[in-house]
């Protein structure tokens, strides 16, 4: 049987999911959302899905495309991932060569990927010249124990409000966005500057639930927030849990992941997932508070294809 690469087709989404589910099972996705994503990107970040087929069945998926919205430009990026049943076929290389073809005629210079930190990954990525960077960790919190952290009463001046709210004009939460994007660490930070974009590929977002993205207000002013992504029936992603710089230190962000976090399990979510950059060890406290314990890592790479 022959291995063949091809883009992907509406179609694909369920088995797409499929695969991404049984090779990352932290991550929080659903076929609408994948479906989404590839209509809607951004013309600059020449975002391309591809599939790997092994006679007529999906075996393995890559996302592709150039990180458009960094201040450095050339920044590609290609996230493969094979199912773990059908490893060894090729699929891997083939997604990854056919992605380096494509981006070095995009303009890339340099192409990063996340790596799981498990021997045959990092030799796999290794292999093909990419070298590691900074490890990430996914999170994992059960929600039907009870060591959620109760729900605290916002200070005086404060109050908890959440997405749903900002429905007539969600522009505060982009600028509280871009502020705390902007200052998280990353190999290839990013800067949103594009309202019209983040209000396609962000807030009309199917995987985002506004019911349950908290937000902690100050006077009138988003002062921090907890972004959720869930998949609609058990499974919830915090996105970005961050607070602006005018308001850090008094522990607004947990206490938005907090509300967040109680919303959802009174939803009937039953497990919480999120990421979080190694170097980030103020969120990664805030995290273990919770009771998220690192399920997996990832290592980032890169190879320089200019």
């Amino acid at each position: 049987m022959t291995v063949i690469v091809r883009d992907f087709v509406p179609t694909d989404a369920e088995a797409w999911v499929r695969v991404r589910r049984a090779a990352l099972p932290y991550m929080v996705t659903t076929p609408e959302q994948v479906a989404f994503e590839q209509a809607n990107a951004h013309p600059d970040r020449r975002y391309r899905l591809l599939v790997a087929e092994e006679d007529g069945e999906i075996i393995g998926t890559a996302q592709v495309g150039i990180v458009h919205d960094s201040p450095e430009p050339g920044q590609g990026f290609c996230n493969p991932y094979t199912h773990p049943h059908r490893v060894g076929r090729g699929a891997g290389s083939l997604l990854v060569s056919t992605a380096e073809e494509y981006l070095a005629g995009e303009g890339a210079v340099a192409v990063y990927t996340w790596v799981l930190d498990e021997p045959a990954n990092r030799v796999f990525a290794e292999k093909r010249g990419y070298t590691p960077s900074r490890p990430a960790h996914f999170l994992h919190l059960d929600l039907t124990q009870g060591t959620l952290p109760p729900r605290q009463d916002p200070p005086s001046g404060v109050e908890l409000q959440t997405a749903a709210d900002f429905a007539d004009d969600p522009r505060p939460l982009f600028e509280a966005d871009a502020e705390t994007t902007a200052d998280e660490p990353s190999d290839t930070p990013a800067e949103l500057s594009d309202y019209e974009d983040w209000l396609r590929n962000t807030w009309n977002n199917p995987g985002l639930d506004r019911e349950l993205t908290s937000v902690a207000v100050v006077d009138g002013e988003v002062a921090a927030f907890s972004a959720a992504n869930t998949d609609g029936l058990t499974r919830y992603w915090s996105g970005m849990t961050g607070t602006r710089r005018a308001y850090r230190n008094r522990g607004l962000a947990k206490l938005a992941k907090t509300d967040s976090l109680h919303r959802a399990r009174a939803a009937g979510y039953t497990d919480a997932y999120t990421g979080n950059d190694a170097d980030n060890g103020p969120m990664l406290a805030i995290n273990t508070w919770f009771g998220y314990r690192i399920c997996a890592t990832e290592v980032r790479h890169v190879h320089n294809i200019g």
